[in-house]
């Protein structure tokens, strides 16, 4: 049976990867990881921030440092065939450093997460492999505190740089609701997405966005 997915769009820390680790226990759908679709850092033609204290540095939040057209060929091959070969990518390192293999087996929907995910909810939708569309978002301060608090936990990037982006991000926080929104992702929180997903008593009565 082919697969259908759930796209997990929203800012960075609003918890799209605390939803499909969720959904993963409850209902066993497997998670693709689309900030594992990053361009290495070192690549030509990266779009830079231009203004502000980290002008020069790469624009990691700028759709075109992300391989689109390979993260939308890794969810078509999911749906067609249960099975993808996907990279692994290490932000603090901004490259990547392997690939391995997602395979469903056998489960007939997948979340895939990411902070480019709404860039991809027409072209799912388009191609009939869209189950359902959500941002998840939050109050903009509590996310930024968990953004912050993970991406140091995480060594993403160097405190300054974290410090500053999670400000600028916050200020963005609206632009990228309001772009999910135009491309037709429902809003809502973690705990009700998760209830809303989790509530539908067959795989094929997953919400659709």
């Amino acid at each position: 049976m082919p697969a259908r997915v759930i796209v997990l769009a929203g800012p960075s820390g609003a918890g799209k990867s605390r939803l499909a680790e969720r959904m993963a226990r409850a209902r066993g759908w497997p998670t693709l990881r689309l900030d594992d679709f990053y361009r290495d850092g070192d690549e030509p033609g990266l779009p830079r921030i231009t203004t502000g204290s980290n002008a020069g540095l790469v624009d990691w939040d700028h759709p075109a440092t992300w391989h689109h057209e390979d993260a939308l060929a890794a969810l078509e091959s999911l749906c067609a065939h249960g099975v993808a070969d996907i990279p692994v990518y290490s932000i603090s390192e901004s490259r990547r450093t392997g690939s391995q293999r997602l395979d469903l087996r056998g489960a007939t929907h997948f979340c895939a997460e990411g902070i480019f995910a709404a860039e991809v909810v027409e072209e799912c939708r388009e191609r009939g492999i869209l189950a359902a569309a959500y941002c998840v978002t939050q109050h903009p301060g509590l996310t930024f505190w968990r953004r912050l608090t993970r991406d140091l936990r995480e060594h993403r990037k160097p405190p300054l740089v974290l410090l500053r982006r999670g400000i600028a991000l916050a200020r963005a926080q609206r632009q990228v609701v309001r772009r999910a929104v135009a491309v037709g992702c429902r809003v809502a929180t973690g705990d009700r997405a998760f209830a809303e997903l989790n509530a539908s008593t067959e795989d094929d009565h997953a919400v659709a966005g």
